[in-house]
């Protein structure tokens, strides 16, 4: 993390509800009805009425169990699969040609929605991930986000609003570039809020992931984990590049000091909010061409379990003509 994030979350004490009794683990908080408040008396044909998406991580990428506690150090930053380089690259083109068939299809019936959310260390992979899985998709049905410093003005309202301002809206593919697990990995680790504001925060983010759910938005929440040698691989690339230098941020190398904590707020995030309504998908990601692959693949394996039709069309268009 760098000084993209900068000095954030001025009187988020208050902002975020916590009082001297706040439950940590999440408990005594409004249940997902309460919380959306207006949005299940205009619509109730609409809150709790999809069916969840079971989402189909390709092979090679770890699923954090809910409820278990995730050894992050475990999963290995390098692993391929076994699979040739080659053949991940060809590969991913069929992969883009699913999801940009499946995209039109959601877009068109435009009752439900997707959203991507990636996470990682700086360098990780976000950018060129999202450039390489996506490529090809209509712009009109994909909305990209980057969340970097919060404004005077987000920062005056409680720390999800912000986040779900940018929420896909229905028939769209919506992606996070870094998300609302800043508000548990950077502030944690830079000490920005006390630590019963970022502890409480856990149960909040996964309330708010269900309410989305519940709504018709699924979310596959993608963790591209990279070596500490490979940040440190890239980092040098940047700095010997002359056309790299402005994604190059000195403070990048001050924040690599802070490794080890945010390696612990990163396996905390990921056991604490992988959940079945939305897991957490860990994907090694030292290797670009294979991260590129296994995330494609599960994009459209998770696209085509929603299974988005198109809408029926009003009869006797087919038997009309055109006149001259």
């Amino acid at each position: 993390m760098s000084k993209k994030h900068g000095k954030h979350h001025r009187g988020q004490k208050q902002a975020d509800g916590v009082t001297e009794s706040a439950d940590l683990h999440g408990s005594g908080r409004p249940s997902t009805a309460s919380w959306a408040g207006g949005v299940a008396e205009t619509a109730p044909e609409v809150l709790g009425a999809h069916p969840q998406v079971p989402i189909r991580a390709a092979p090679g990428i770890v699923m954090v169990e809910p409820g278990a506690r995730f050894d992050l150090g475990a999963v290995e930053t390098d692993a391929d699969g076994g699979l040739d380089k080659g053949w991940a690259k060809d590969a991913l083109a069929q992969e883009r040609e699913r999801i940009v068939a499946l995209q039109e299809r959601l877009y068109a019936e435009r009752t439900r929605s997707l959203l991507l959310v990636f996470q990682a260390i700086d360098t990780g992979g976000k950018d060129g991930t999202i450039r390489s899985v996506l490529k090809g998709v209509n712009p009109q049905g994909c909305t990209v986000t980057s969340f970097k410093v919060p404004s005077s003005d987000e920062l005056d309202h409680d720390f999800l609003w912000r986040y779900h301002a940018q929420t896909p809206g229905r028939g769209l593919i919506g992606v996070f570039n870094r998300s609302h697990y800043e508000d548990v990995l950077v502030v944690r680790v830079k000490g920005l809020v006390p630590d019963v504001v970022w502890q409480s925060r856990y149960g909040r983010i996964n309330d708010f992931e269900r309410l989305l759910t519940e709504s018709g938005t699924t979310i596959l929440k993608f963790f591209l984990h990279i070596s500490k040698a490979e940040q440190k691989k890239r980092l040098e690339a940047r700095i010997a590049d002359p056309e790299k230098h402005w994604k190059f941020d000195p403070a990048d190398l001050v924040e690599r000091k802070s490794w080890d904590a945010y390696q612990q707020a990163f396996a905390d995030a990921l056991t604490r909010c992988s959940t079945p309504d939305a897991p957490w998908l860990v994907v090694p990601a030292d290797h670009k061409w294979f991260r590129n692959y296994v995330i494609a693949r599960t994009v459209a394996d998770t696209l085509e379990a929603m299974d988005p039709r198109f809408p029926e069309a009003p009869k006797g268009i087919g038997e009309l003509t055109v006149p001259d």
